[in-house]
């Protein structure tokens, strides 16, 4: 996304891609998702690679029991301990592409700084952003991270990229957004569903922009999510999900997270973080201020200490 380069290359050019690899170092890892990010190099540019461990599939219980047959089962195992009747094990899988790979990969190329700092380890700050801090630093910021830095939100929502991604579109300029999996799912694991709106009117960059006369429109957004979302999954139904938002967003372009609930979305999910979508609505109904919305409410949230907002404006004002 951060080039053209990465936008035009064809699938079997994205593989040959990624093998060109040149590791250079961890920058993070997860023990709760299993997931590693490396910072390394593809023809001397910087790259990040995430690579996660995948869910079971299982809903696919043909596949489920014949990972665990004699003679599909594991090709290799070492007994760990035992006690009683319990016992562990340390086990090799058997693994295969269509049906039960061993990890989901990403890939981040060319990664600017801003990629290295985000996928990084940090230290997080809480931040109590207050209706003046809003305007002083967040306006700024947020001004600086529109344009080229989201154009591939632009890309997606004209079809450039990813069109056969495309779940559900409502193609209205103002009423309208694009419903498509999230790069975080592997799009097989039902447990795991994770999708975004985007929207296609481009006045809100985020929650921050949103007041009363925005109710009837997100509550419209909302159910038609909902809908969406269950016609092509049909085996969730509407309150098996979380449709939530995030302040601070990762970029500022206004989108909705739509997740399974049985999926651990980690701090994605998290308080300081995510905002159920009803409960927002809910707070902008209760409101009697109907020109800032927003705009004039108080927000707590978490800020890593490697973020550019956190480097560039809060470290100087926030103890």
């Amino acid at each position: 996304m951060a080039s053209d380069e990465a936008h035009d290359l064809t699938s079997v050019e994205s593989v040959q891609l990624i093998r060109q690899f040149q590791f250079e170092k961890v920058l993070n890892h997860d023990t709760r998702s299993k997931s590693i990010n490396i910072l390394g190099t593809i023809n001397s540019t910087p790259a990040i690679v995430t690579a996660e461990k995948t869910a079971f599939a299982a809903h696919d219980e043909a596949a489920i029991a014949n990972l665990l047959t004699v003679e599909n089962g594991f090709p290799s195992i070492r007994l760990l301990d035992r006690n009683d009747i319990y016992r562990w094990y340390m086990a090799v899988l058997v693994q295969d592409l269509e049906t039960s790979p061993g990890a989901k990969v990403s890939l981040i190329w060319p990664a600017t700084k801003t990629h290295v700092e985000k996928y990084g380890k940090q230290r997080r700050r809480v931040i109590r952003e207050t209706p003046e801090l809003y305007r002083k630093i967040l306006l700024p910021y947020i001004e600086k991270m529109r344009g080229d830095r989201i154009q591939w939100v632009y890309n997606i929502l004209s079809h450039k990229v990813e069109a056969d991604r495309i779940v559900y579109e409502n193609p209205d300029p103002q009423q309208g957004f694009i419903l498509l999996p999230d790069l975080k799912w592997d799009r097989t694991t039902m447990d795991s569903v994770y999708l975004v709106a985007i929207v296609h009117r481009r006045d809100i960059a985020s929650i921050r922009d949103l007041n009363k006369s925005h109710i009837a429109w997100l509550k419209s957004v909302h159910s038609e999510i909902i809908q969406a979302a269950t016609q092509t999954y049909t085996v969730i139904s509407a309150t098996q999900l979380r449709v939530y938002v995030h302040y601070l967003p990762s970029y500022y372009h206004f989108h909705i997270h739509v997740t399974n609930v049985e999926h651990d979305a980690g701090d994605g999910a998290a308080v300081g973080k995510a905002i159920m979508l009803s409960d927002l609505i809910a707070r902008l109904e209760e409101m009697s201020d109907e020109v800032y919305g927003f705009a004039n409410s108080t927000f707590t949230y978490l800020l890593g200490e490697n973020s550019e907002l956190w480097k560039d404006a809060y470290a100087s004002v926030i103890d």
